[in-house]
């Protein structure tokens, strides 16, 4: 009796035309290899069984999946193996400096662990808070980072927290500490002989600003710098773009101007001040020096380069992905409550000793 020939991948992936019409899946493939659904699917879906079979036969079962361009059902899989390989990002909103730098590296981690991603922005809206994470586990995610985002009620899943120190259990909070951040930006003015500095706060959406704000106050007192009420600025309204303290700080010096440097919440707030400083013919570091607080991407190309304290951003969103897949995959391990992260002095242009500074115009 002659042999069955074995149908190969172009008769198996039936066409019409130049469109496929089926897509191959397990059933043809071990068609194709003569071996049993179980054993094809055992070793594609990467299951601890598949180690019993013969190395030469697992290598078998790959190359022909590579061959027919085998793409898994995600979701079988996930209804298989309670695994998505998905995970959802929750954050203020996608356009701030701060945020793209921290997605980015929570971007790298998971396609590095080939891991999907869904992200949505509540705008600082509680209602969307507390509804997001529902959706999001409605969508099957395996867990959550949350991004300068407080955590309203239990996550229900794993899940970390950028920026935020949160005490739910299951949570770990990945943070930088403020306090040693602070004190560099006040230090590394006082070192230049600034006495007479105007000091910003953060919008009362950020969950930082109000930690900062205390610290930095904190430290002012240290260096023995004092504080005039007049120059205490603070960010009120939520918007994340220059704009508000370009504003700000034009609205500040039609009435005060007896400053030489400007301690910014943030590196957005310094570039919207220095531009607003550069409106009226005060400029920066000539006449007076700005710091900022983040190191976003824009902070070394600027005009002037901005001095500022770097936050390890892309790291803070790395090591999120590291503690939240190690959550996931480890469940009954014990898990860090907090991340801290440290802070660094960048001195780029925007800062001068009062010594080299000029009188203004």
């Amino acid at each position: 009796m002659p042999k069955t020939k074995k149908p190969t991948p172009r008769k198996i992936w039936k066409k019409q035309g130049s469109v496929p019409a089926k897509l191959p899946g397990l059933k043809e493939i071990a068609q194709h290899l003569g071996l049993s659904l179980a054993s094809v699917s055992m070793v594609i879906n990467d299951v601890p069984l598949a180690q019993a079979l013969l190395p030469e036969t697992r290598a078998r079962i790959l190359a022909a999946a590579k061959e027919f361009n085998y793409r898994p059902n995600l979701v079988a899989r996930a209804l298989s193996k309670r695994e998505s390989r998905t995970v959802g990002v929750i954050g203020p909103e996608s356009s701030d400096g701060y945020y793209t730098r921290v997605m980015r590296g929570i971007e790298e981690a998971l396609l590095d662990r080939e891991y999907l991603y869904f992200t949505v922005s509540h705008l600082s809206r509680d209602e969307l808070i507390r509804e997001y994470p529902m959706l999001l586990r409605q969508r099957a995610v395996d867990g959550l980072i949350y991004v300068n985002t407080k955590i309203l009620d239990p996550p229900g899943i794993p899940a970390v927290s950028i920026s935020y120190s949160c005490s739910e259990p299951g949570v770990t909070s990945i943070v930088v500490d403020q306090q040693v951040g602070t004190r560099l930006a006040v230090q590394h003015l006082h070192h230049l002989g600034h006495k007479k500095i105007l000091f910003m706060k953060g919008q009362k959406t950020c969950l930082e600003s109000g930690e900062r704000w205390r610290l930095l106050l904190d430290a002012a007192k240290e260096f023995k710098i004092k504080i005039n009420p007049e120059l205490l600025l603070e960010m009120d309204h939520n918007q994340l773009t220059p704009e508000l303290a370009f504003e700000k700080v034009q609205e500040l010096l039609k009435r005060c101007s007896d400053f030489t440097a400007i301690c910014a919440f943030n590196d957005t707030s310094a570039i919207g001040a220095i531009r607003a400083l550069a409106d009226v013919g005060i400029h920066c570091p000539q006449n007076i020096s700005v710091v900022g607080f983040d190191d976003i991407s824009v902070a070394g190309f600027c005009m002037p380069r901005l001095t500022t304290v770097r936050q390890p951003l892309e790291e803070m969103g790395r090591q999120a992905v590291e503690c939240l897949l190690a959550r996931i995959h480890e469940p009954n391990k014990d898990h860090p409550s907090k991340v801290v992260l440290q802070p660094e002095l960048i001195v780029r242009e925007s800062t001068r000793s009062m010594e080299r500074a000029k009188k203004r115009p």
